[in-house]
């Protein structure tokens, strides 16, 4: 049939091996599933509602009503202050991922509309070296807002990030006050922030902008925290609960406010909209 072939290393180990583009398998029930069917469900398992990790592109479709988008500094790019090398130059590795993603770095923001309301809106993508908060992340974001005041509308930001992006050192770090106090003088003119966290959310990102909103939505199971759970686990030596830094987790611990399916992050986007502008 062509469809896929099946493997045998042994009579009870078999490995599939799917068509590039065609077919997805689920990460958490395994359900081998047509990828259209996937990307028609908001990039939902139709199993098991396990939540696929997208990037800017696919937000920007699920969110924005279409044609309203209006990308902002889209020709931004990340220089190379340091002149930081691991292994390999971090400006190699820029135009590298530059070249592999078709983005110009971690984070599209713009102006457009959700069922008609019209917003400030910054989506961050998990593909350009980890979703990591630079200097062009911080400094779009930072434009992003003085738009929505500049303009007087909402603000939506769609995190997705490792955290801070080691190879700009100090200047990522200073990413999180420049943000932070954006958000501070969007509040003062009474207008509202919400930001959703997807998987993951973590690191310096987390600890600014990511967790300031008026109200913090997060995606089913999504990994949010500080740092991640093994290295917390090796820090103290000990165990940590079931569900350790999920959505779930912090909910029932006060962190977020909503745990909201992605299939339905657009319409309570737009009621919480309606609500905080009203």
């Amino acid at each position: 049939m062509g469809w896929f072939s099946i493997k045998k290393s042994t009579a009870d180990n078999k490995k599939i091996e799917l068509p590039d583009g065609k077919w997805i398998k689920c990460k958490n029930c395994g359900e081998i599933i047509h990828k259209k069917t996937v990307e028609v469900n908001s990039w939902v398992c139709p199993k098991c509602d396990y939540h696929f990790r997208i990037g800017s592109k696919e937000y920007i479709e699920i969110l924005i009503d279409k044609g309203t988008f209006k990308e902002l500094d889209k020709k931004m790019r990340s220089a190379d202050p340091l002149e930081f090398v691991d292994t390999k130059a971090y400006k190699d590795r820029i135009e590298a991922t530059i070249k592999k993603t078709g983005l110009n770095d971690a984070v599209v923001t713009g102006i457009g509309k959700i069922n008609g309301k019209k917003a400030a809106i910054a989506i961050m993508d998990f593909k350009f070296i980890g979703g990591s908060m630079g200097s062009v992340v911080g400094e779009k974001i930072a434009r992003m807002i003085d738009e929505a005041i500049k303009n007087k509308i909402p603000v939506v930001i769609v995190s997705q990030s490792g955290g801070a992006r080691m190879m700009e050192g100090a200047l990522s770090l200073m990413q999180m006050a420049k943000t932070s106090s954006r958000l501070a003088k969007l509040a003062d003119e009474g207008l509202p922030y919400i930001s959703v966290l997807t998987d993951p959310t973590t690191g310096g990102v987390t600890a600014s902008y990511a967790m300031l909103g008026d109200v913090n939505i997060a995606e089913p199971q999504a990994l949010i925290g500080f740092a991640g759970p093994r290295v917390i686990k090796q820090t103290i030596g000990k165990d940590l609960p079931k569900g350790f830094q999920r959505s779930e987790f912090l909910l029932e611990h006060g962190f977020v406010d909503l745990i909201v399916d992605r299939r339905a992050l657009k319409d309570k986007l737009t009621q919480l909209i309606e609500y905080m502008t009203n």
